[in-house]
């Protein structure tokens, strides 16, 4: 495959995107403020192409499409000059932490005939997708409530609240295995233990099509890792646990006793990261829509707003305007 991707920011997770676009052979150039990734991703990539100037990046006719890998707040800008420029792009989630600005995205994508892809990486996860398809068959029944925790500790919080780094990945997920979409934000709480207004801990409960309820629980603060999903139909409950390397989905019969499991047929674990980076590809060459596209990353930046400006009330002006003085690192 030609190599024509670059990537913008080689922080902690870029550099997993990073390696990724180059072991799919499509590595350009890595773009990055910083002197130490650079040098990082030269020692390892000798190869690739190294520049702190993005509009380098964007002019470059070689390169067809950018990875946008920054912090959330820099993605609105980013994309649209990269999308203006006539590049596909894939952007980390969230897409953007305006609604207003995540709409304008999705258009201005649609009208410039370029792919947008949203790093809504569960979406691409084999375990998730098999529950995808159990819940589609009919396995677990009528779905009813789905609770999704992804708690860890954080000592780099590049965000304005844990909700805008983790809780895209879960309702994006809800959204997906269900096939239903998030509707309304019922109740949202937030605990802010460092700095004020930037929440560390935040539960969203949201009302999903057909009367599903959905139980999202996000921390930055937890000593110990917890990423589980939990999915109730009217005959069986499913748990994936994304923590252990082996049975991460089991599924539960509701009706018998001592919770006997429902047999799996097995599915590949391959690195969500890898097929998210492989169909964006395909998606360009084979003129898809990506799964992840720029329509369902406002759906999920909708649900979020929302649910930011139940937690913050009239405190949300202010936050808007003010610049946290917080280190901020590249994902």
């Amino acid at each position: 495959m030609e190599k024509c991707t670059a990537v913008i920011g080689c922080g902690i997770w870029g550099r997993n995107i990073v390696r990724n676009f180059y072991n799919l052979k499509a590595l350009n150039c890595v773009c990055d403020l910083d002197e130490e990734n650079l040098k990082m991703v030269k020692e390892l990539y000798p190869d690739v192409h190294i520049t702190k100037d993005i509009d380098e990046v964007l002019n470059n006719p070689q390169i067809n499409s950018v990875c946008v890998v920054t912090p959330s707040h820099t993605h609105f800008n980013i994309v649209k000059k990269a999308i203006l420029k006539g590049k596909h792009v894939y952007v980390e989630k969230p897409i953007s932490t305006s609604s207003k600005e995540a709409l304008e995205l999705k258009e201005l994508a649609l009208n410039m005939n370029v792919k947008l892809l949203v790093g809504h990486l569960l979406l691409y996860h084999p375990a998730v997708n098999r529950l995808k398809m159990l819940i589609a068959e009919g396995v677990l029944g009528r779905i009813k409530y789905v609770q999704s925790d992804r708690l860890n500790i954080n000592y780099f919080k590049n965000d304005r609240s844990v909700m805008w780094d983790l809780a895209p990945h879960d309702v994006s997920m809800i959204a997906h295995i269900t096939g239903k979409a998030p509707l309304k934000v019922l109740n949202a709480t937030g605990v802010a233990s460092e700095f004020e207004n930037i929440f560390d801990i935040t539960h969203l409960t949201i009302e999903f099509e057909d009367g599903i309820i959905g139980q999202v629980s996000d921390s930055w603060i937890h000593p110990t890792k917890r990423v589980n999903l939990l999915v109730r139909g009217e005959k069986a409950t499913a748990i994936l646990d994304d923590t252990v390397t082996e049975g991460k989905l089991k599924v539960f019969d509701n009706q018998k006793n001592a919770q006997k499991d429902i047999e799996i047929f097995d599915y590949l674990e391959i690195e969500p990261l890898k097929l998210e980076c492989q169909h964006f590809l395909n998606c360009i060459e084979n003129n898809k829509t990506p799964r992840s596209d720029g329509e369902n990353g406002y759906m999920i930046v909708k649900i979020l707003e929302s649910a930011e400006n139940i937690m913050l009330g009239n405190k949300k002006e202010a936050l808007d305007k003010h610049e946290f003085k917080i280190s901020r690192s590249k994902k």
